[in-house]
C-alpha cells in the first residue's frame, strides 16, 4: 500500500488544501484513497473524509498509545494509498524532545513526507529552510516538496532554481495563491464541511488546480516507494454487542464534531445511532440517551434559538433524568442562553449557566482532568487516576447555580473555570472537554452501560406504576 504523510514547515502553510486536492485527485483516478489526521482535530477530517469518500480517522499521541496508533492506521489495509495530513509543522509539537511531532509520526509509520512550504515572500531562502528540515532529523524521509503560495511564473521560477540547486528533494509541485483555493477560515480554524454550500464543487475545483499544479502521478510513485510496516498489527476489534438502546446524536449545521470511530465504539457498546437536525426535528426521537457533540451553535444561534419545541423537549427528558452527554457546543446548547456579537438567544435551559463568546480563546490545547466521583457514569478503566483529553473554546460559563457539581478536577487546561470541568446535572454530564475513546478512556462503553441500565430502571418503574 502507498502511503505519504503531508506536513507544513509550520502552522497555515497551505498543507491542508494540498492534501483535500490530492485525496480527490487519487480517488478520481478510481484510487481507494484511506485518510488520517494528526492530532485532536475535528475539521480538517470532515474535508479529508469528503475528498477521499472514506471517514478520515486521528492518530493522537496525546489519547492514543503506540499501539492503538499502529492499530487504527491498520485501518488503511485494504486502501490504494493512505494519505496522513500533519498538524502544524513538521518538527512541532508539545514535547521538547520531539517525540509527539509530525516526524515521530511519520517516522513511526516508516511514511515518507512531501513537505509543504508556503513561500510568500521567499526566494533563495527556500533552500535553506528546506536543508534545515532534512538536517534537524536525518531519519525522516522528505520524498520531496510543493511550493505553495506563489507570486507568479518569476516567483516559481527562482523558487525551483533554489531547491534544485542546494538540495536534493524533487519539486513536485508549485501552486500559485488563488481565491478558489482559499477555505474560509473562522476562530476554530477552517469552516467545517457541514457549515459550507456546494462542498463538491468547492473540492472538485480544488481538485483541478492541484491536478494542474502538482505532479500527482510522481507523488503517487514515491509514495508506493515504502516498505511494509512490521509494527502494524489488525484493526483493533472490541467486543461488539447487539443493540439494545437508542442513542440520540445531535448531528447538523451547528453540531458536527464527532469522531468516526467513537460512533463506531458506540454502535459497537450497543446503540442504534438516531441522528437529530436540532435546527429543523421539531420533536425528539424515541431515545434512551442523548449524545451531544461540538460544533459553533454561535453561527446558527437564530435556528437553534428558534426550535423552541426541540428545546423544550431537551429539557424535559434532561429533567426527567435522561441520560445525556454534552461536549463544548453541546454544553452551550444545553445552557440558559447564548451570547453572541450583541446577541442573546435562549437555549435548552437544562443547565443553570449562561454562556458567552468572547474574541479569544479562553481554553486552548490538550488538558488532563481527575475525575471526582460524580460523573453519573465511569470514564475511567481499572485503577487509571487521569485522562487526557482537549479543548478549543471562545465561550466562558457565567451565572453558574452554586450547587452545580462537576465532574473532573483540572490537572491541565482551564475547562470551566481553570480548576473544574464537567458540569452535572441529574443524569447529564457537559463538558468542554473532548474525549476519544481509547484504551485510557473508553468513555463509550461506560456511557451506554449507563444508558441501559436507567432504560431498564424506567421500564421497571414503569411496569409498576
Amino acid at each position: 500500500m502507498a502511503r505519504l504523510y503531508l506536513s507544513g514547515t509550520h502552522k497555515s502553510s497551505g498543507k491542508t488544501v494540498v492534501s483535500i486536492g490530492l485525496c480527490a485527485a487519487f480517488r478520481a483516478r478510481g484510487l481507494a484513497v484511506q485518510p488520517f489526521k494528526k492530532g485532536p482535530d475535528y475539521i480538517d477530517p470532515m474535508w479529508l473524509s469528503a475528498a477521499a469518500g472514506h471517514a478520515c480517522y486521528n492518530l493522537d499521541f496525546n489519547t492514543m498509545n503506540d499501539q492503538e496508533i499502529d492499530a487504527t492506521f491498520a485501518r488503511s489495509e485494504g486502501a490504494d494509498i493512505a494519505i496522513i495530513e500533519g498538524t502544524k509543522g513538521l518538527h512541532d509539537g508539545v514535547a521538547l524532545d520531539g517525540s509527539d511531532s509530525n516526524a515521530a509520526l511519520a517516522r513511526r509509520l516508516a511514511t515518507p513526507v512531501l513537505l509543504i512550504i508556503d513561500c510568500h515572500g521567499m526566494t533563495r531562502g527556500v533552500a535553506a529552510l528546506l536543508q534545515g528540515m532534512q538536517s534537524f532529523d536525518s531519519s525522516v524521509h522528505i520524498v520531496g516538496v510543493v511550493l505553495n503560495l506563489t507570486a507568479g511564473a518569476r516567483h516559481a521560477a527562482k523558487l525551483n532554481a533554489a531547491v534544485e540547486e542546494y538540495t536534493d528533494v524533487p519539486v513536485m509541485g508549485t501552486v500559485p495563491r488563488k481565491p478558489v483555493l482559499e477555505i474560509h477560515e473562522r476562530h476554530l480554524g477552517l469552516t467545517p464541511v457541514n457549515e459550507t454550500e456546494q462542498v463538491d464543487q468547492r473540492i472538485n475545483s480544488i481538485r483541478e488546480i492541484v491536478e494542474d499544479t502538482v505532479e500527482v502521478d510522481a507523488v503517487y510513485a514515491a509514495a508506493g516507494r515504502v516498505e511494509p510496516i512490521p509494527c502494524i498489527p489488525g484493526v483493533i476489534q472490541s467486543q461488539s454487542h447487539p443493540s439494545r438502546v437508542k442513542l440520540g446524536v445531535l448531528h447538523d449545521r451547528a453540531f458536527g464534531f464527532y469522531y468516526p470511530d467513537d460512533l463506531e465504539y458506540l454502535t459497537r457498546a450497543g446503540a442504534e445511532l438516531l441522528f437529530i437536525d436540532a435546527l429543523s426535528q421539531e420533536r425528539l426521537p424515541d431515545v434512551d440517551g442523548l449524545f451531544n457533540g461540538g460544533g459553533f451553535p454561535e453561527t446558527q444561534l437564530e435556528g437553534l434559538h428558534g426550535n423552541s419545541s426541540l428545546r423544550a423537549e431537551i429539557k424535559r427528558v434532561v429533567d426527567a433524568g435522561l441520560p445525556v452527554y454534552a461536549e463544548c457546543g453541546g454544553l452551550m446548547y444545553l445552557a440558559r442562553s447564548l451570547s453572541w456579537r450583541g446577541d442573546v438567544a435562549a437555549m435548552v435551559g437544562a443547565l443553570p449557566m449562561d454562556c458567552v463568546m468572547l474574541d479569544r480563546p479562553q481554553g486552548r490545547g490538550y488538558v488532563k482532568l481527575q475525575p471526582t466521583g460524580r460523573s453519573p457514569w465511569s470514564m475511567l478503566p481499572g485503577s487509571a487516576v487521569s485522562l487526557n483529553a482537549h479543548e478549543f473554546h471562545y465561550s466562558v460559563v457565567e451565572n453558574i447555580g452554586s450547587d452545580v457539581q462537576f465532574a473532573y478536577r483540572v490537572l491541565r487546561g482551564h475547562g470551566i473555570d481553570g480548576t473544574r470541568d464537567g458540569v452535572v446535572y441529574g443524569n447529564a454530564l457537559a463538558s468542554y472537554s473532548h474525549l476519544r475513546h481509547t484504551a485510557q478512556s473508553p468513555w463509550t462503553t461506560g456511557f451506554i452501560q449507563f444508558v441501559e441500565k436507567q432504560r431498564a430502571l424506567r421500564q421497571r418503574i414503569s411496569r409498576h406504576g
